[in-house]
């Protein structure tokens, strides 16, 4: 069974999920994808494994099976395994839905998204900043920006802000809505470690594939607002004004 690929805490997230009409966001890494073959570092052209594909779309039928939530909206990094990602994930959501409602089919456009991928969500300077990902590796570049340790990169803050206020704007327009935001693991790595207030994390922290954290917002605008977050089976919040003011 394709599910028994996805990260077991993303099942035990869907029993903390808000039970009041929220719209939610499931802010997910791609799925399953092709090794990459000793070079150190992951290029745009690594595709979805058949393992990937079937999983991506078993998740989406899932999550319509074992909610009242209906995906509406959909976000992904321009590279090809992301929008893959969200393709399958969709595919499988609209058959889940039409076992269900079998009237109840539409169609999801996929808006590809400059800040889910980098050069965009934090990298100003590729310039700059690429150097130090070579030589530091995934994990060590993460941990030198959550520091703002590094040249050609936003603040963290600033970089975070910047997702979650276009995920708070490409949030579903019904109450209880579901929206897919498809997304790499350097840059969920490091928003999990910011919003968290960490200055370090270690591999274990690092994101799987497939793996991702549902998230949501309580308050009538993105600068008023609590964020909340569902990571690895624990529900999270802080306050986003609150969190702008240690940028300054």
């Amino acid at each position: 069974m394709a599910l028994n690929l996805l990260p077991a805490s993303m099942l035990k997230a869907m029993d903390l999920l808000p039970q009041q009409r929220v719209p939610v966001t499931l802010f997910t890494r791609h799925s399953i994808r092709e090794d990459v073959k000793g070079q150190g570092l992951a290029g745009y052209d690594l595709q979805l494994t058949h393992a990937g594909r079937d999983l991506a779309e078993a998740w989406g039928s899932y999550l319509i099976e074992n909610t009242d939530r209906v995906i509406q909206h959909c976000i992904s990094s321009p590279i090809q395994r992301c929008v893959d990602t969200a393709a399958l994930m969709i595919q499988g959501a609209d058959r889940a839905s039409v076992a269900v409602q079998p009237h109840n089919t539409h169609h999801i456009e996929i808006v590809e998204q400059g800040l889910l991928v980098e050069p965009g969500s934090f990298v100003l300077d590729i310039q700059q900043a690429a150097p130090y990902f070579r030589r530091q590796g995934a994990l060590g570049f993460i941990n030198s920006f959550v520091n703002n340790a590094l040249p050609g990169m936003k603040n963290p803050i600033t970089g975070v802000v910047d997702v979650l206020e276009l995920i708070y704007n490409t949030h579903p327009q019904d109450s209880h809505g579901l929206s897919l935001a498809v997304s790499h693991d350097t840059i969920l790595a490091a928003i999990i470690a910011v919003i968290s207030g960490r200055t370090h994390i270690s591999q274990d922290d690092w994101p799987q594939m497939m793996e991702g954290l549902f998230v949501w917002f309580e308050g009538d605008s993105f600068e008023e607002s609590d964020l909340k977050w569902i990571w690895r089976s624990e529900v999270h919040g802080l306050s986003i004004r609150k969190f702008q003011t240690l940028n300054k």
